[in-house]
């Protein structure tokens, strides 16, 4: 096999190793709010998954910008801790990917967007009606991701989902279960690519 060792590699080659191989990743189309200015943030991460079930936990972990000052979602997060994570298909793709651009603090992503923004039940900050799932979620914990110099290079939050909203043509209402094949979400691989799923495997779990 070809061997690299990490501690030799530059940040941009870790990178692309890591994001080459750890895929396909899911991806946290988030919402939240500045809550000084108001002004809605909306942005897509692909470090996101799962973290516990007992307390519906999921994790979101953001990188810290060049200059090292927090993105604008992660400060949002930390201020207000709450957001609406969404998950991504095909009828929001162009969207999610526009949000995806370096926009300045006092600009919300959505406002030239024709995306409608909902209300949420638990928190204040508004939802996407357009996107399959969505998940109204609290900041259950923080952590600053530090280099070995002792600087900060990622925000990771740990956010506790208190409601969940499906497309009914995704849901299977009987067996309160989500259709992946009706979802068919957009999954982040390396560089500008995506994928879809594109074949389900069932193989029984051993006892």
């Amino acid at each position: 096999m070809i061997h690299y060792s990490s501690s030799q590699l530059t940040t941009k080659q870790n990178y692309k190793f890591l994001t080459g191989s750890i895929i396909p990743r899911p991806i946290a189309w988030i919402t939240t709010v500045n809550p000084d200015t108001k002004i809605i943030n909306a942005a897509p991460f692909s470090y996101f998954n799962i973290v516990a079930k007992h307390i519906p936990l999921i994790s979101l972990s953001i990188n810290r910008q060049a200059d090292g000052k927090m993105k604008d979602t992660a400060s949002n997060l930390l201020k207000s801790k709450e957001g609406v994570v969404h998950l991504v298909n095909d009828a929001v793709l162009n969207e999610m990917n526009a949000t995806a651009a370096s926009f300045p603090s006092d600009i919300g992503e959505l406002t030239e967007s024709t995306l409608t923004l909902v209300d949420s039940n638990t928190i204040q900050t508004p939802g996407i009606q357009e996107a399959p799932v969505r998940m109204e979620a609290k900041l259950h914990q923080y952590l600053e991701i530090k280099d070995h110099e002792g600087h900060t290079i990622s925000d990771l939050f740990i956010l506790e989902v208190h409601d969940y909203y499906f497309a009914e043509e995704i849901f299977d209402i009987e067996k309160e279960y989500i259709l992946p094949q009706k979802l068919s979400p957009i999954a982040r691989l390396a560089g500008d690519s995506y994928s879809h799923i594109d074949n389900i495997i069932d193989i029984e779990r051993p006892n």
